[in-house]
């Protein structure tokens, strides 16, 4: 609701608010209102790593070698605890997202976004009355420490591409690969294609609206829309929540410069496409080729 008022007065502000709430809307309603309180380490999880990758994006080199340790670091962490998952699926590609601000002004002020944005939904989720918690469904396959090295090795490969090649968002390709890769292979391949199609829908959408040249009260209107459909498929198994987080993004991106629209959406598309690609490579190929060698290799 901040950002649908907001949005009436200061479309960039409002958006952005409404990109700062995100995670709060994927996290979902904790049963207890003790457990709520993740909603604000979620967000301090999303938007400090951000800044981090901000800081990162001037030294190049580093970058790439702080992505392929926290790789690592992370998929061990996993394989300990829920904390450690949080960390290597959320917390990880978001330092590569802020890879992609390399002004530390706007970094800062994205994470804090974020910060505040599920501070005040854990206010308003206080409101709600405690309930049973649903049954959690079974667990993937842990990380292991093979998985990580291969893991760091795609988004740091995913990152190097983005500088050499000198992207406007050396983030996005970084981010994508970190984001789609997962230690089990089917849940790898529905993610990548479920993301390429996604940021296409979110980002055409987006478009769309923009050369409408709507008013204000029309963005209002579909922040609220696109933050609601965030949280209601943040656990579709066909990965379509990257729809509504690419269209806010476009957005915020495009709405005082809508002749950038055909630019930005080759851009999203190419670098999400590259994302998806690296963590092929190294999530799917590279152990498809180690099974393949050990099938050829002749019993000692």
């Amino acid at each position: 609701m901040p950002s649908a008022v907001v949005v009436l007065s200061d479309r960039q502000r409002g958006l952005a608010l409404a990109v700062g709430v995100l995670p709060a809307a994927i996290m979902g309603l904790m049963p207890t209102r003790r457990g709520r309180l993740a909603i604000v380490i979620l967000g301090a999880s999303i938007g400090l790593p951000m800044f981090v990758g901000g800081l990162l994006a001037g030294v190049p080199v580093l970058a790439v070698i702080a992505i392929a340790c926290l790789g690592v670091g992370s998929a061990l962490l996993a394989a300990r605890s829920r904390l450690g998952d949080v960390e290597m699926t959320l917390s990880l590609p978001m330092v590569g997202v802020g890879l992609s601000y390399s002004d530390l002004g706007k970094a800062a002020a994205l994470a804090g976004l974020m910060v505040l944005g599920s501070v005040f939904a854990y206010l308003v989720s206080m409101l709600w009355p405690e309930h049973a918690a649903a049954p959690r469904s079974p667990a993937g396959p842990k990380p292991t420490l093979a998985y990580g090295i291969r893991l760091g090795a795609a988004g740091a490969v995913a990152a190097a591409i983005g500088f050499l090649l000198d992207l406007e968002h050396v983030g996005w390709a970084c981010a994508t690969a970190l984001l789609v890769m997962r230690p089990a292979a089917e849940m790898q391949r529905l993610r990548s294609v479920g993301r390429v199609i996604a940021v296409a829908i979110g980002a055409l959408a987006a478009i769309g609206l923009i050369r409408l040249s709507p008013a204000a009260w029309a963005y209002s209107l579909v922040a609220i829309a696109a933050v609601a459909g965030a949280g209601a498929t943040h656990r579709s198994r066909w990965y379509v929540t990257p729809a509504f987080t690419t269209f806010l993004v476009f957005l915020l991106l495009l709405y005082s410069r809508p002749q950038d629209a055909t630019s930005r959406l080759d851009e999203r598309v190419l670098e999400t496409l590259l994302g998806v690609g690296v963590a092929y490579a190294f999530g799917l190929g590279l152990p498809a080729l180690a099974r393949r060698r050990q099938r050829s290799d002749p019993p000692a």
